[in-house]
């Protein structure tokens, strides 16, 4: 089947990324980005975005950012500890608005979400595909309902095209990301979500503590390989 219409998706490779892109795949000819900003996950986001890129039918694009890791400002692209938590402490507001500092990278979706615009434009795509959920957004505000609402005015306002911002998943959980990446087949078990970047999930960085709890919740089964 010939798809006329253009999305543009800004894929990290981690769940959320890999299920909003899955639901939106069919209708589309999807054009995929990953960016490489110095984070020491890089390799391995890349390796599975490009996985999920052969097993979706799309093309597939690395962009390099290295000054986002030269401003420096999170652990995740320099060698600061990443913050380590139990599964009690996924819901202690407190604990993560520190940890969420720690991991903050200043401006990431902002900068992601302009250089996809600038592909959605000069390729007349109509939609950029991103991953931001209600689990993330209680304390990262770049993925909230109302960064959303006001980044999707800044396009109506400063670009020349009709180009929308699509957030599939913005009102929903990890668990019930899970659930619906199950119901839809999207390639879940291709995905990455450590922060670490190591071959397996380490298991107990907070992104992979969510990935188990979302799975477990969900009562889907749990392909995802854990050193711990």
């Amino acid at each position: 089947m010939i798809k006329s219409k253009k999305a543009i998706s800004v894929l990290s490779g981690g769940l959320d990324s890999t299920v909003a892109t899955s639901l939106l795949v069919k209708g589309y000819k999807v054009h995929a980005l990953t960016f490489d900003y110095g984070q020491r996950s890089a390799k391995t986001e890349i390796k599975s975005s490009k996985a999920i890129c052969e097993e979706l039918g799309m093309d597939h694009t690395v962009i390099k950012l290295p000054w986002l890791a030269q401003l420096g400002g999170s652990v995740l692209t320099s060698k600061g500890e990443v913050p380590q938590l139990k599964m009690d402490e996924l819901d202690n507001k407190e604990v993560c608005d520190e940890t969420a500092r720690k991991v903050w990278v200043p401006g990431r979706n902002v900068v992601f979400t302009a250089i996809a615009l600038s592909f959605a434009e000069a390729e007349g795509a109509e939609k950029i595909i991103v991953g931001w959920d209600l689990e993330e957004a209680v304390t990262f505000p770049d993925n909230s309902p109302e960064f959303l609402e006001a980044f999707n005015r800044v396009l109506e306002i400063g670009s020349w095209d009709e180009v929308e911002i699509e957030a599939p998943l913005i009102q929903m959980n990890k668990e019930d990301i899970v659930k619906l990446g199950n119901e839809i087949e999207a390639p879940m078990n291709l995905s990455y979500s450590c922060y670490l970047g190591g071959e397996k999930h380490c298991g107990t960085c907070e992104s992979c503590m969510r990935r188990k709890r979302a799975f477990k919740i969900a009562g889907v089964e749990d392909k995802t390989e854990y050193a711990t």
